[in-house]
């Protein structure tokens, strides 16, 4: 995904298609192919933001003066951050494909991963990459960095996705020189920049005068663990509907999952990404073994991810008062 051919197929292979009302029954092999990729649901994460992305490259489209304003997607692990990020690039580039003219061949969006140990030059060799700039061992960071703000600015990349930013730490020497090289690169490109990270608040990034940049300049998107209520609405109940609606077996029964809406939430902490996890391995279970349906007690048979796993069954001991043995 972090070249531009790998995220340009990811942007325009078809999603995975739910059974149709009427539709025969589809062979067991492409039934499991199905359950493995699975659909992505329209969280409110991912339309909040859809929404503040496309209004930001509005708003800094004329902008020329200092670096535009940006979005930072933070929250715990598993909780759908790298799937928000994805999908709004994804819509971003079929978006730019339908209008671009014949010939057109500028590519719209940019999506980077932070490697651990981030330096200046290991980072601005990750966006070399991306574009297939050639990088030499014997470059500089300054001559790499050159090269990438001339090529992304030719290349009219208007949207740029940064994944894994809880990977910058500015409290290292090497760590803060990638955060200056990463600050200079926002004021060089004319480009919408989105970052997207575990907790970034609590991590460093934020920490000291490059954190208050950061701060100063990107707005907040929490993609934090869904409630089982907010206000009048039950948001994870209403995914639990959504994901059960695109399951394809013969025998299971529709309203199954939503009436364990308490279970399921309490079983993933309210994480979207264990959730969707969870169903889709019990839907491959359910047809390898022939019975087509979810119950409760396959799902219970499933082992999760270890924060699911934790969350629900800790395996640390409750500690006893010596005189309650």
């Amino acid at each position: 995904m972090t070249t531009f051919d790998a995220f340009a197929r990811f942007a325009h292979a078809a999603p995975p298609t739910p059974p149709q009302p009427g539709q025969a029954p589809r062979p067991v092999e492409e039934r499991l192919a199905y359950h493995s990729q699975f659909v992505t649901v329209r969280t409110p994460a991912i339309e909040t933001l859809a929404r503040q992305v496309r209004t930001l490259m509005v708003l800094g489209r004329h902008q020329q003066v200092t670096a535009r304003p940006s979005l930072i997607v933070t929250g715990p692990a598993t909780t759908g951050k790298t799937t928000a990020l994805l999908q709004v690039g994804r819509t971003c580039h079929l978006a730019h494909t339908r209008r671009a003219a014949p010939g057109d061949d500028s590519v719209p969006v940019a999506y980077v991963l932070v490697p651990p140990g981030a330096t200046a030059k290991t980072l601005a060799g990750e966006f070399a990459r991306y574009l297939g700039i050639p990088v030499a061992a014997r470059m500089t960071t300054a001559q790499i960095t050159t090269a990438v703000c001339h090529t992304y600015t030719a290349a009219g990349i208007k949207l740029v996705l940064i994944d894994e930013i809880h990977r910058l730490n500015p409290r290292t020497s090497t760590g803060a020189e990638a955060a200056d090289w990463l600050k200079d690169l926002t004021e060089r490109v004319p480009a919408t920049f989105v970052y997207a990270g575990i907790d970034v608040t609590a991590s460093a990034v934020f920490t000291g005068v490059r954190g208050a940049q950061l701060a100063g300049r990107a707005s907040l998107i929490d993609c934090g663990a869904l409630p089982a209520r907010s206000g009048d609405r039950e948001p994870f109940r209403e995914l639990i509907t959504a994901l059960e609606a695109a399951l394809d077996l013969t025998a299971h029964r529709p309203g199954t999952l939503p009436r364990l809406t308490p279970y399921l939430h309490e079983r993933t902490a309210g994480r979207i990404g264990s959730l969707a996890r969870l169903i889709r391995q019990a839907a491959i279970e359910a047809i390898l073994d022939s019975s087509e349906r979810i119950t409760k007690g396959l799902l219970d048979s499933i082992a999760l991810d270890h924060l699911a796993e934790e969350h629900y069954r800790p395996r640390t001991p409750r500690r006893t008062r010596p005189g309650n043995r």
